[in-house]
């Protein structure tokens, strides 16, 4: 089964990429974050029409998570990260296909850094750590997958020097974010790629795609089931060169199910 995640930065101004990137590259299982729509104006019928199936958690003009499969229906699981009932950011989206256990997530930003945004962000990062237990201690075939907005090492970044003061790049969210994966997840790309400067964020400006330079903060994170049948991974950075296309490419692995 191979399983995507994609930032898509406005599914209905970039519909037009998605499902031209849908038809090429086949995925069966499709992570989306950044809808920037309610769930009112997703796109589902456009997709239904590529044979999949969705669900989704929308927000007027911010956030935003979907799931879609074209290898049977999302059975949903969980709308929204555990630990704050009064938390009205479309962040989190969870459902089970195919035997597996699927978070799809998108973390706060956290800019300006410091300040109440990223108070913000390191908090529902608690929140993701205390699911992210939950998720392991059920010994199911788990993965957490998203847009994570955080830069792990200096490996995940083009020049870290002109990434110190930015909040994907701060210490204490390094930190959780190593905190997480020691919880037992394995960091799928980086299983598979231990030594290659791999990105999947390019700013829009100064050619930084022709360039190369960018960043690594889409990821993917298996639980030990799900890592043992890991066959491949990678970026698919086709999508990111297309006109009027998001500034994330498509990450994905590929699992025996």
């Amino acid at each position: 089964m191979r399983i995507a995640t994609y930032n898509i930065n406005g599914i209905n101004s970039r519909l037009h990429v998605l499902l031209r990137w849908l038809e090429e590259f086949r995925p069966d299982v499709v992570g989306l974050q950044e809808l920037k729509c309610t769930d009112e104006a997703f796109p589902a019928k456009d997709l239904e029409a590529l044979g999949y199936s969705s669900i989704w958690h929308g927000q007027k003009s911010w956030n935003g998570v979907a799931l879609l499969s074209r290898v049977g229906e999302p059975v949903e699981t969980g709308r929204g990260l555990p630990g704050d009932p009064d938390d009205a950011q479309s962040r989190y989206i969870e459902a089970a296909v195919c035997g597996v256990l699927i978070g799809n997530l998108y973390l706060p930003n956290g800019n300006p850094w410091p300040g109440p945004k990223f108070d913000y962000k390191l908090t529902w990062m608690d929140r993701l750590h205390a699911h992210g237990r939950h998720l392991l201690d059920s010994g199911l075939p788990a993965l957490l997958m998203g847009d994570f907005n955080v830069i792990p090492t200096d490996q995940d970044v083009y020049k870290p020097e002109r990434w110190a003061k930015d909040a994907l790049f701060s210490p204490e969210a390094k930190a959780k974010f190593a905190e997480l994966v020691a919880q037992g997840w394995t960091d799928a790309l980086r299983k598979l790629h231990p030594d290659e400067r791999i990105y999947t964020f390019w700013h829009y400006w100064r050619n930084s795609f022709q360039r190369d330079a960018g960043i690594r903060i889409d990821h993917f994170l298996l639980s030990p089931p799900l890592t043992k049948s890991l066959k491949a991974a990678g970026v698919d950075r086709t999508p990111r060169g297309w006109e009027k296309t998001s500034d994330h490419a498509p990450v994905w692995i590929e699992v025996d199910v």
